[in-house]
């Protein structure tokens, strides 16, 4: 599943596409070319700005084929989970009073702000701890800098802990799904200051809906750069098709089980 501002640093085995991809594609995910961090931004921020002048906010879901393969596939995992989010949903609110379920703004499809729903895997005061800690800890400071997320980060519970490396706390984007902000296979949902990093790509991520699951997700997740991620939903951009989509939901189960990469 997909990894994490309270929470804000949500950042949070290739056993398929890239297999059978061609030398070239293979070449396009560990040598993706990158303008400089300047020009970057600004041309990600133009992308941004005309997706969201040439798209409708209030335009409906899409009701093809992949839709109603979110709605079917979200609605009875909802149902079939509901026991599990109330056993979550009490452990949480029992460990660390607060407010069980996180919501933050991330960027969808065509540049639309839209609210991503997690289990709260943080203490309450998550984002005031973060201010203090980027102020003392430059080591920290850079790795946030750099990847939007820290590998060690103090401000998450024990049970956030298991929470994340199970990904567990991202159940909640069933929602997300169901109500159509998000969809079973993409790129993994992001907040508009981590654009900066696609710079002229970013019509990559920007051309599909955020993904409770993808292409990056199952193979190596936080143990890869995020070069490699950009380079990842670029690949992803260029071959997503309905067959793809249930090769990425099979592998899955097994990179979640394994827990490779997760955070």
């Amino acid at each position: 599943m997909s990894r994490k501002g309270s929470e804000g640093d949500e950042a949070y085995g290739s056993c398929i596409a890239v297999s059978s991809s061609s030398a070239a594609e293979a070449a396009l995910i560990s040598k993706p070319r990158f303008e400089a961090v300047r020009s970057a931004a600004g041309t990600a921020d133009t992308v941004v700005r005309s997706r969201m002048v040439t798209s409708q906010s209030g335009d409906p879901p899409r009701f093809g084929l992949c839709r109603i393969r979110d709605i079917v596939c979200a609605l009875a995992l909802i149902i079939v989970l509901l026991p599990v989010f109330v056993v979550l949903i009490a452990v949480i609110l029992i460990n660390d009073p607060g407010p069980p379920i996180f919501a933050h703004q991330r960027v969808g499809k065509n540049g639309r702000p839209f609210k991503c729903f997690k289990l709260r895997s943080m203490y309450c005061d998550a984002q005031e701890r973060l201010v203090v800690l980027l102020a003392n800890n430059p080591q920290m400071r850079r790795e946030w800098e750099a990847m939007h997320k820290l590998a060690e980060d103090p401000r998450v519970t024990p049970l956030g802990d298991f929470l994340r490396r199970t990904s567990l706390d991202e159940l909640p984007q069933l929602f997300n799904v169901l109500m159509g902000s998000m969809t079973l296979v993409g790129p993994r949902p992001i907040v508009y200051d981590e654009l900066r990093h696609y710079g002229r790509h970013a019509s990559c991520y920007l051309t599909s809906k955020p993904g409770l699951t993808g292409l990056w997700q199952v193979t190596g997740r936080s143990e890869v750069s995020y070069r490699r991620r950009v380079a990842t939903d670029r690949l992803y951009a260029r071959r997503k098709s309905f067959k793809l989509d249930l090769r990425i939901l099979l592998a899955t189960v097994p990179a979640v089980l394994a827990r490779k990469g997760a955070c």
